[in-house]
């Protein structure tokens, strides 16, 4: 691990440990790192949009929501997901811990020729809920509400 993602590390693990501390930059080194550099067996979840893979940091866990298809999509849209992330703060939500915007330049080959292209990798970290899915609970209160009140 290198020294940014092992002092980001002190710093998300403080961030877990204090709930009104505010959410941070992390860097994805530290990311990568929590996650086994996003490996399968670390994969919670998956979507259209994104892959939620589950970090460990020192003795908590936190989500760690990679986001895919971000090509056309205006870095401004991100900031914006962000700033309500940062604003949505009540005990019935996951807390938002942190988020990392990371862009670099990378050679790809295109069309038979090497071009210079921008590889993002927007990550967005929160809270670990250990008790699943939204859509989970919610189906699973609306079977118990329907099997238990006779409905069919």
């Amino acid at each position: 691990m290198d020294r940014e993602a092992c002092t980001s590390h002190n710093v998300l693990e403080r961030i877990l440990l204090d709930e009104s501390a505010e959410p941070t930059n992390l860097p994805l080194s530290l990311l990568e790192d929590i996650t086994n550099c996003f490996s399968l067996d670390h994969q919670i979840g998956s979507g259209g949009f994104a892959v939620v893979y589950k970090g460990v940091v020192g003795k908590g866990t936190v989500a760690v929501k990679k986001l895919s298809n971000t090509y056309g999509v205006h870095e401004n849209k991100f900031q914006e997901e962000i700033k309500c992330l940062i604003k949505a703060k009540h005990k019935n939500i996951v807390r938002f811990l942190g988020y990392c915007a990371d862009a670099q330049g990378k050679m790809k080959e295109y069309e038979g020729n090497l071009v210079m292209a921008e590889e993002r990798n927007w990550l967005l970290c929160f809270d670990y809920a250990c008790n699943g899915s939204l859509d989970r609970h919610i189906t699973m209160q609306l079977v118990d509400l329907i099997g238990g009140s006779g409905i069919k």
